[in-house]
């Protein structure tokens, strides 16, 4: 086995929207699809089980204490995730049976936080980090909470040191900063989809970290509203036909194209990385290394799961 060699597989596809069982069985058939092809790590887009909250921006989700937006807020925590309740045990025993690590946005419905509010959470698989993202992007916070720094930690894949956020997480200087201090050289970036938010800071990311970098985005097309979604007919007054073109795409550490924006297509995307790459190009830049100044500037991590509680006696 080289261990400088690693394949890896983007799964550009929708969700079965706001449906988390027939979603898992959709992303354990790309599971198995690319563990047949032999792929070493597999990542999937932000939320995409069970799907990002598209109808936000759709319905006036900032009225307050609107039925209509009750209703399918209540829909979204039912069909979210809770990792304790074991909801991802049978992605992970697909993903054990073909020998494949996985990087899957979800929303999580946090059993520590209550149990009903939800996260945009980037799982590792398996399962070895839950990373909450940091801050919602404008009209998600009206249905995601903020999250903690517990989930900032990179995961050894061979000779690859791999890590991951959340869509504009990405644009967050400290935080991408805190992944390149642990040793990243694989990034792994997730979108709800569509090139827009990939064609830029895929590129700058990896010419900022000297580091291949995966983004992975999902697809959603008018025609992929389930039809007993909650107030289907008021989502579909204002939606355009296309919401999410995919835009999936990897980057190489010259932050050169190695698959430019792949768009509107739902397919596995397979390529393979050489780790050499990576010393080749921080030859002459290496962000944490020998271009910092510690002396001078020093970024602090708090990794703290937040919670209500701190329960001193634990009874059963």
């Amino acid at each position: 086995m080289n261990e400088s060699i690693l394949k890896l597989a983007l799964a550009q596809i929708s969700p079965v929207w706001l449906n988390k069982e027939k979603t898992i069985e959709k992303v354990k058939t790309f599971i198995s699809q690319a563990g047949a092809k032999k792929c070493e790590l597999i990542a999937f887009g932000e939320g995409i089980l069970p799907g990002y909250p598209f109808w936000l921006s759709l319905t006036n989700g900032s009225e307050f204490n609107s039925l209509v937006q009750k209703e399918l807020h209540a829909h979204y925590v039912r069909n979210s995730i809770q990792i304790e309740a074991s909801e991802l045990d049978d992605i992970c025993k697909t993903a054990k049976e073909h020998n494949i690590a996985v990087y899957l946005g979800i929303v999580e419905r946090a059993q520590n936080r209550g149990g009903h509010s939800l996260y945009c959470s980037l799982v590792y698989i398996k399962i070895k980090s839950v990373h909450r993202k940091l801050q919602p992007t404008y009209e998600e916070r009206l249905t995601w909470s903020p999250g903690d720094g517990n989930g900032l930690q990179v995961h050894p894949i061979k000779q690859f040191c791999v890590g991951g956020l959340n869509c504009w997480e990405n644009w967050m200087p400290l935080t991408r900063t805190a992944l390149y201090g642990l040793g990243e050289n694989l990034h792994i970036a997730v979108w709800p989809g569509s090139e827009h938010n990939t064609i830029d800071i895929t590129r700058f990311i990896a010419k900022e970290s000297r580091s291949y970098v995966v983004s992975v985005s999902g697809l959603m097309k008018i025609e992929d509203f389930p039809k007993d979604t909650p107030h289907l007919e008021k989502i579909l007054e204002n939606a355009p036909d296309i919401l999410a073109n995919g835009g999936s795409c990897i980057a190489g550490p010259d932050g050169e194209w190695i698959v430019p924006p792949v768009k509107g297509k739902e397919e596995l995307i397979i390529n393979t990385l050489d780790i050499n790459r990576v010393p080749e190009e921080r030859q002459n830049f290496d962000v944490a290394g020998h271009y910092s100044r510690p002396d001078v500037t020093k970024l602090t991590i708090n990794r703290e799961r937040q919670s209500l509680l701190n329960l001193i006696n634990n009874y059963d």
